[in-house]
Parts: C-alpha cells; structure tokens; sequence
C-alpha cells in the first residue's frame, strides 16, 4: 500500500514493491505537486487517485524515468513519428522542436507537470517577434500555439504507450482562444452582376468563367475547385 508523506508544497508517495536479489525490498518514490489554486478537498481527492495509479504503475513493473524530454522526443521521431505519422504531421513537429526544446528538453520526463506546460503555453502566446529588418511581428495564432501543444502531448502519449510514465501532463493545459475573422464576402447583387458581365466573356476565357461561376455557387475553396476533373 502506497504511503504518503507531506514535503513543503508537495507531497511524496512511497510504494513497496519486490524484493531485489539480496533481500531487500525495493521502494519507489514519486512527488507530486498540487496545481495552484486547488482547495484542500480537491488535493485530498487528486493525491489519492496519484497514488493509486502510482501503485498501480510500480506492481506492473512501471519504472520511473530519469530520461531528459529532448533525449526522449528524438528517439519518439525515429521509432514513431517517422513511420506512423504523415509526413507534414512529422514536417511541423519539427519545426516545433528549437522552442519546445529550449523549454522542455533539459527537463526530466517525470519532473514535467501540467504547470510547466501551461508556463512554456503563456510565455510562446505573448513572446515578441520580430522580423529581419527589426519590424515587430503579430504573437503567434492559437492555431499555432495549439501545433506545440498538439507535439509535446502526442510525445507524452508515447511515453504513457510504453509505460514509461502513467499520465500525459498536457491533459489539463488550457488552451488559447481561436480567433474568428469576418470575412469580406460580395453581396447577391455583386455575385449577379458578376455572372452578367461573364456572358459578355469570349470563349477564351471560358474557363474563368467557369471557375468564379463554381465558386458563387457552391463555396467551394481554391484548392477544391482546381482539383476538379
């Protein structure tokens, strides 16, 4: 049965597990560190279900790891991603990894929590960029901010998979907002006066008459229409 034993801010489960080949029983210990804000009833409940799963962990032959995040997302590259992802998944992954790793990667895989997430989220939505002529540049689109998040968990996945950890952090992250943008679109009047001055077009330029003609009607996007057949 898992212990727990109180240590500052964070708490330290202790689990008694096999016997090595001298005799001597093996314990595992993990800390665990309530996210800020949480009340007392709601750590008592979350510290609970943290050492149940660590039990759990430990008596199936879980081990803790000391591996750094950057060591472990190179190897998850080369025996996942590589092979299991397509190939622009992989393409923007990479180009995620100088920032995440700059952050995340001298970190141990255990010592990575969902706070640190969130801290690695704030600071990458309101860093400042600039261009090559020194022209401050908008901050990053949640899209994007989503992109790093969707490729540190997809490694945490990984590491859960392999039973190398019991939990992906990234879970509870809170995302930014997605921003919508109104677009300018033309009026019925615009669209019918458009489709007028189309009859008038020569037989030249048939095919763009086609395709704006294809685009009122349907909404189909450009990439959609130019794969017509």
């Amino acid at each position: 049965m898992a212990t727990i034993r109180k240590r500052g801010n964070s708490y330290q489960i202790r689990v008694s597990c096999e016997y090595d080949t001298m005799g001597n029983q093996v314990t595992k210990n993990k800390t665990w560190t309530p996210e800020k804000g949480m009340t007392p009833k709601q750590i008592e409940k979350e510290l609970n279900r943290q050492a149940v799963l660590f039990e759990e962990a430990c008596n199936s032959g879980f081990q803790t790891t000391v591996m750094k995040f950057q060591d472990f997302a190179e190897e998850w590259f080369s025996q996942y991603a590589e092979t299991k992802l397509k190939t622009q998944t992989v393409r923007s992954y990479h180009n995620c990894e100088k920032k995440v790793y700059k952050a995340l990667g001298h970190l141990r895989m255990d010592k990575i929590t969902t706070r640190t997430i969130q801290t690695f989220i704030l600071d990458l939505a309101s860093e400042k960029r600039y261009d090559s002529k020194g022209r401050e540049l908008p901050p990053y689109a949640p899209k994007t901010v989503r992109n790093y998040i969707s490729f540190i968990s997809s490694i945490f996945d990984y590491a859960v998979k392999v039973q190398m950890l019991t939990s992906n952090p990234c879970k509870n992250v809170a995302l930014p907002s997605k921003r919508t943008k109104e677009r300018e679109v033309y009026s019925l009047d615009e669209v019918q006066h458009m489709l007028e001055l189309f009859e008038s077009e020569s037989e030249a330029n048939y095919k763009y008459t086609i395709f704006f003609t294809l685009a009122a009607f349907t909404g189909l996007r450009r990439g959609e229409l130019l794969g017509l057949e």
